[in-house]
């Protein structure tokens, strides 16, 4: 998997919603850069909020991926 997807395909990736996606990287200044967010720093940030992901979602391989 590609380390900058685009919202839709980040969110649909962790189970978000993407309008939610958008909204938490502009809470948390993660950058969207030419319509691109870094899954690294989305999940890492997530992560460390506490944020549950569903549970056929394994948010630690997509970070090794």
């Amino acid at each position: 998997m590609a380390n900058h997807l685009t919202p839709d395909e980040m969110a649909n990736a962790i189970g978000m919603r993407t309008d939610r996606l958008v909204r938490y990287c502009v809470e948390q200044s993660i950058p969207i850069y030419h319509g691109r967010v870094d899954k690294t720093l989305v999940i890492t940030s997530l992560l460390a909020t506490g944020h549950r992901f569903p549970d056929d979602t394994d948010a630690e391989e997509m970070l090794a991926a």
